[in-house]
């Protein structure tokens, strides 16, 4: 819980600048890949997280982080013993450099069919250019993509006997997503949840934001998708979100998966809503 508090006191900084998040350095540490649970693998670094869900029929990867991810996340999935080129399938959180910036070369590499939200496909095939928040931001732009599959409320994504849903959970991109799944382990079926992002990063408006009138309505819309989802194994797009370096050293032989954190889960859930009613409230004073 301490290092959560920590995180949570920190989530603020994340965003400063493009240039300032782009040198954390966790965001660029390679991180020893690691099976989760059932067909469900973590590939990427210290903290962008980056998941390969393997299939018979190919495998799913979720984020393709920075341009200058691909290569860890290519060397960490062949780490695991399987193939990059079997990646059928590539979806993302949500439109922000540090989780679609990759997407054009893991097409390329991989002719993965890439599927993205409605609402973040004109970012993503813009590049960012007309980012909401980021459209100015010369360093908050991407090789632009072109998406195979345009995904929507509710969507499933289905490969070799695997299901996902992709949940609309906007406020911190207009498209953000929050992936959900089932895995079996040991003869126990568990609802995995991997959320998009709460996030409200520097600068932004929650009140009259003429690039995004409802903003405010839609983050209140993630939270109570957040708070409906049924969750036991506890994920998001960056593994300080579920406490993934505090986690990790508990992973052993014959104990129990730290990541199976339900609880874990509604807590961050309401940490940060409550961040976001108040930033709300915040703004809300500023304009009156």
């Amino acid at each position: 819980m301490l290092f959560r508090a920590l995180i949570l006191a920190c989530t603020t900084l994340l965003f400063t600048s493009g240039a300032a998040a782009q040198n954390n350095p966790d965001w660029y540490a390679p991180q020893k890949p690691f099976h989760i649970a059932g067909n469900l693998y973590y590939v990427g670094s210290r903290d962008l997280a980056s998941y390969l869900i393997t299939t018979p029929q190919g495998d799913i990867l979720i984020n393709s982080n920075f341009e200058r991810s691909v290569p860890q996340i290519r060397k960490s999935v062949e780490e695991l013993g399987f193939h990059f080129s079997d990646i059928k399938i590539l979806l993302i959180s949500h439109a922000h450099i540090d989780h679609a910036a990759g997407s054009s070369a893991i097409k390329k590499l991989t002719g993965a069919q890439y599927m993205v939200m409605d609402a973040d496909v004109p970012v993503i095939e813009s590049g960012g250019r007309n980012d909401f928040a980021y459209a100015h931001s010369a360093d908050m732009h991407f090789p632009p993509t072109k998406v195979d599959r345009i995904l929507h409320d509710g969507s499933q994504v289905r490969l070799g006997g695997t299901v996902l849903v992709a949940h609309l959970t906007p406020g911190h991109t207009k498209g953000c997503t929050t992936w959900t799944m089932k895995v079996t382990e040991s003869g126990k079926t568990y609802n995995v949840v991997i959320i998009g992002s709460p996030n409200i990063n520097p600068g932004y408006k929650l009140v009259n934001n003429k690039q995004y009138p409802q903003i405010a309505q839609d983050y209140e819309k993630t939270f109570r998708v957040l708070k409906s989802l049924p969750c036991d194994i506890f994920l998001g797009a960056h593994g300080s979100y579920f406490d993934l370096q505090e986690k990790l050293p508990r992973m052993k032989p014959g104990a129990p998966n730290p990541f199976i954190d339900p609880e874990g889960y509604k807590t961050y859930v309401a940490q940060h809503e409550e961040m976001f009613q108040k930033e709300l409230a915040k703004q809300t004073r500023q304009k009156t």
